[in-house]
């Protein structure tokens, strides 16, 4: 009978006990399933923005003006003084448009040219034919000695000025404001002969670049429209252009049209000969909804993006606008403020449970 009651006492709290530990066992899986349902993702609140379509295209820039002077006459090399270094002219000085950097010296070319005689007898002419002027007023002279005056004046001064301009090739002025980039080496005091070449000078505070884009991109293509400029060397640096001018002609062999594109380089920071990268703008929105494109899952009926309310991811149907290497425009699908899961989002399903980490 002791046995009966110690066996039923056991049973009594054996079954009470296996019960609450089953009870413990299934809570701690729901709580567990639980937790494993809570996505962690993160979200950004959509805010309106703007974007821009680029046409993206790579070339050579050049100068847009460059000048080899050459000596036009024979005479002794002379190499000027740069007042800004006080030193000779060298490569890379700035120089100004006119400014004197060589001269040629040849005493006998120029007492040949007689220069002060013939200005003194070009004053003699006009003074004779001012006396002419007031004399014929008078009645003093005939039209034909007045006019012989006047021959006489305008063939002395034609005369002084042809001189004037073959002393002025002695000089090798600057073509215009630039920097020095070539001076092959003329020894100092030697004679050198005409034809030689002395320097080259180049502006290239704006640059050039030739672009070819194919057919397609025509009517996006307009004169003034913006560029951006970049180089590995300044890639810190955004550099802006502009299209300059547009061929309305298609070549047939190879499908595209010519562009120039002009560079503001004042900062000097491009040179001529460096490869570049351009973005032409084609079209700019603002106040737009914009995603990175990397939120976007691609299916079959479309795209779609998740986004979190109340702790639920919800797939929404997107359609897509303007885009870039970044981003995408959306038009229709999302709403200003929609939380739009950024992270996480290669998991979800429509309705997920989600846990937000950011």
């Amino acid at each position: 009978m002791q046995r009966i009651i110690n066996m039923k006492k056991l049973k009594n709290g054996i079954i009470p006990l296996l019960l609450m530990i089953v009870l413990l066992s299934c809570n701690n899986e729901e709580s567990d399933i639980q937790t494993e349902i809570k996505i962690p993702v993160s979200v950004v609140s959509i805010k309106p923005q703007s974007i821009s379509k680029f046409i993206e295209t790579t070339g050579t820039v050049y100068s847009s003006k460059e000048g080899t002077m050459k000596s036009e006459l024979a005479g002794i090399y002379r190499l000027q003084v740069n007042p800004v270094t006080g030193k000779p002219f060298a490569l890379g000085d700035a120089v100004k448009a006119g400014q004197v950097l060589i001269r040629l010296q040849d005493n006998e070319f120029e007492n040949n040219l007689q220069l002060e005689s013939k200005k003194l007898k070009l004053e003699l002419s006009e003074n004779n034919l001012k006396k002419q002027e007031s004399l014929y007023d008078k009645g003093g002279v005939t039209q034909t000695d007045l006019k012989n005056a006047s021959i006489e004046y305008v063939n002395a001064k034609y005369t002084y000025e042809d001189a004037g301009i073959q002393k002025e090739k002695m000089a090798v002025k600057a073509p215009f404001t630039g920097v020095i980039v070539e001076m092959p080496y003329h020894t100092e005091g030697v004679r050198i002969e005409q034809g030689q070449e002395l320097l080259k000078v180049m502006e290239y505070n704006n640059l050039l670049m030739d672009v070819k884009l194919p057919e397609k991109h025509l009517p996006e293509i307009t004169l003034n429209q913006l560029v951006q400029i970049t180089n590995y060397n300044i890639a810190k640096d955004t550099i802006n252009g502009r299209i300059s001018q547009i061929s309305p002609v298609i070549n047939a062999d190879t499908k595209t049209f010519q562009s120039v594109l002009q560079i503001d380089n004042q900062k000097r920071l491009l040179r001529p000969g460096m490869f570049i990268k351009a973005a032409i703008l084609s079209e700019k929105r603002d106040s737009t909804i914009v995603i990175p494109k990397e939120t976007i899952i691609s299916k079959q009926d479309g795209k779609v993006v998740f986004t979190v309310e109340n702790g639920i991811a919800t797939e929404k149907k997107i359609t897509t606008g303007l885009e870039n290497l970044d981003v995408i425009e959306v038009l229709s699908g999302l709403k200003i403020n929609d939380r739009l899961v950024v992270s996480g989002f290669e998991t979800l399903r429509n309705k997920s449970k989600v846990s937000v980490i950011q």
